[in-house]
């Protein structure tokens, strides 16, 4: 039970979990998804999901605010422009943890700390695999006449130049 903790330490002291919270804030908004321990996900989840509440209304406190966290102009200006008018409708529960395992090495307990409305971008990957796998197909049953074809004009071409050239460099010579 959680009873009168406040919040998980994380055997660091305050400045540097001061530092540690203000920099996976600022990646969570800029790359909506962040791959963390679960202790930290859950510590830093409370940090964003209180950010997002006050980015929901665009004031000048609540940037000054807000600011305080995130140093990165950039982050800010999205988390007031794209993240916190996507979050108005919702009341609250604007990340997700997700568990992923165990790290090698020490066993700790891994997680994904992420936007509930992230989207992970798979078919476009998968897209340009299927069109590179077609396009190497195509390429490859095209490649032998296109060969054919471009050193047919190729060993034409280059002798033309050579020919243009050599009679341009006699007479810039001459």
């Amino acid at each position: 039970m959680k009873h009168k903790n406040g919040f998980n330490p994380l055997s660091r002291n305050s400045a540097h979990r001061r530092a540690m919270h203000r920099n996976m804030v600022t990646s969570l908004f800029k790359f909506e998804r962040v791959t963390t321990t679960k202790p930290k996900a859950l510590e830093v989840r409370r940090t964003a999901e209180k950010l997002i509440t006050r980015a929901k209304v665009d004031s000048v406190h609540n940037r000054r605010q807000v600011a305080r966290f995130i140093s990165d102009e950039a982050v800010l200006a999205k988390l007031f422009t794209e993240i916190g008018p996507r979050m108005k409708e919702r009341q609250g529960g604007y990340t997700r943890i997700m568990k992923l395992g165990f790290r090698t090495g020490d066993a700790a307990e891994l997680a994904i700390l992420e936007l509930v409305d992230y989207t992970l971008d798979t078919e476009g990957k998968g897209d340009k695999k299927k069109a590179a796998k077609t396009g190497s197909k195509k390429a490859a049953g095209n490649s032998a006449p296109a060969k054919k074809a471009k050193s047919g004009k190729s060993t034409d071409a280059p002798k033309a130049k050579a020919k243009e050239s050599g009679s341009a460099e006699t007479t810039a010579e001459g």
